[in-house]
């Protein structure tokens, strides 16, 4: 059985494709399986005109290109608003950001220390990767 979405060759029981996440042909939420068979003899993504992909929204499925953060920009909010979790907010920690403010609040402005130790780990490289597990780039 092939992927209708993207031409993936898929297993017997698998309900996802491994490759754009489409539903297979048979599962629960999937089109008839009619739309088994391969798009084409080459294994391309169908031609325009295909059924919609279900279960995952277009241009976020596993192959979509990554934003890298930057870690020059990370590092340098970590030094100058290191003390309301900037960098953390910019690298999608949101939970952190949020217990950086409040330390900050709570000891009177020397938990801005935290988030100034912070951007320099964020400069040298020992905190490299950003809250999806995406590597940062120079």
């Amino acid at each position: 059985m092939f992927c209708r979405n993207c031409g993936a060759q898929l297993s017997t029981g698998d309900s996802i494709c491994y490759r754009c996440g489409a539903a297979a042909a048979g599962a629960p939420g999937a089109p008839p399986s009619g739309y088994g068979a391969p798009p084409n003899a080459h294994g391309a993504p169908p031609a325009y005109g295909a059924p919609p992909v279900y279960g995952a929204a277009p241009g976020h499925g596993p192959l979509a290109p990554v934003e890298q953060k930057s870690k020059i920009v990370a590092g340098i909010l970590g030094i100058v608003l290191g003390s309301l979790g900037v960098h953390r907010f910019y690298l999608g920690f949101v939970g952190i950001g949020l217990l950086q403010i409040l330390v900050t609040a709570v000891t009177c402005g020397a938990g801005g220390l935290w988030g100034f130790i912070e951007g320099i780990l964020l400069l040298v490289g020992s905190m490299d990767r950003d809250a999806r597990g995406v590597p940062l780039k120079d």
